[in-house]
């Protein structure tokens, strides 16, 4: 994280009057892209930060985002999105899994736990989570932090691959805010505001993946096998294509209303990432069974199959695509 933020990424598309270095969420989207190509742990750490960043971008909270901005934007602190369970949530897949309740003094009890959230390290970190509004109240965003009293970090949890992301599980138990930690005050209202950027952002780590692939495969076709050639530009026309249909929604604002298209891009886009690095796999031969000279075809397979995984899965988005298609075909 510390690279990331001295090379000036995680300003990208922040604006100049909040430190940032300019442009929109789509010159975040090909940044993390091109460190996807790299490294897809690196392009994983660099969407926690980012999206933490986002949900200030887009926060009524002004005094948060002034508090909190600087030391993001420049990696001293690590931001971090508890909010997989939230987009899971405002899908109807499952129930909100941290909640609050009145304490004294105005301020909020929190209690519950985050399963997996990246971006963890052992030195800091603030995490955004969805809660339970208490007594009633609407479910809301709120912050938490790891000097909380209350929030716990587990050990990182035992990947088989992406072990450099600092993954780890949050326990929550009688932590205290106060309400100037609540990003917005209504999760349901403001979750579908946030979430092209929170899924655009997932989309460039497999775009970026796919993208390494094929032009690593592009590198191997001698020794007959020549055979991918077509294969490898046809993959390549697609997720070019694809790509521009997610800039596209991003531009005009259509995924805040029509969140199925973002999610048929994000089924694609992991299709596409599994058959490039297939591609690569048959493309290197047998000596991708090498220690040495596999390592990088290795390591890219062990990083396919991690996006298909990314809350929300594939299996999440389809089962909710599903469930609208029966709905609409019963009206």
């Amino acid at each position: 994280m510390p690279r990331l933020a001295d090379a000036g990424l995680f300003a990208i598309g922040v604006p100049w009057q909040w430190g940032g270095a300019g442009g929109d969420i789509i010159g975040a989207v090909r940044a993390i892209t091109e460190v996807s190509e790299e490294s897809l742990t690196a392009g994983f750490v660099f969407w926690g930060q980012r999206t933490f960043i986002e949900y200030l971008l887009q926060s009524p909270n002004a005094a948060l985002r002034e508090q909190l901005l600087p030391d993001l934007l420049s990696g001293r602190r690590a931001g971090a999105t508890g909010l997989s369970n939230a987009m899971k949530f405002l899908a109807g897949i499952e129930e909100l899994q941290v909640r609050a309740s009145h304490a004294d003094g105005g301020r909020l009890r929190i209690d519950g736990k985050l399963p997996w959230v990246t971006n963890l390290p052992v030195s800091g970190f603030d995490v955004a989570a969805a809660i339970k509004g208490a007594d009633g109240e609407p479910d809301f965003v709120g912050v938490l932090s790891s000097e909380d009293l209350g929030v716990a970090r587990s050990a990182d949890l035992d990947l088989m691959a992406m072990r450099g992301s600092n993954t780890a599980a949050i326990k929550i138990d009688h932590a205290l805010i106060g309400r100037d930690r609540i990003l917005h005050a209504n999760a349901g209202e403001w979750l579908p505001v946030v979430r092209p950027a929170f899924l655009a952002m997932q989309c460039a780590m497999a775009i970026g993946l796919a993208r390494k692939s094929l032009h690593v495969a592009q590198t191997k076709l001698g020794d007959g096998r020549e055979v991918f050639a077509g294969t490898i530009d046809e993959l390549l026309r697609d997720l070019s294509a694809v790509q521009a249909q997610l800039e596209a929604g991003l531009r005009d604002g259509r995924f805040v209303s029509q969140a199925a298209q973002l999610f048929r891009i994000r089924i694609r886009l992991s299709e596409i990432a599994t058959e490039a690095v297939n591609l690569e796999l048959c493309a290197t031969g047998g000596k991708a069974y090498l220690t040495q000279p596999g390592g990088d075809i290795q390591r890219r397979l062990r990083e396919m199959a991690f996006i298909p995984l990314i809350t929300p899965s594939i299996s999440q988005l389809k089962t909710v695509l599903r469930a609208q298609e029966t709905l609409v075909a019963a009206q």
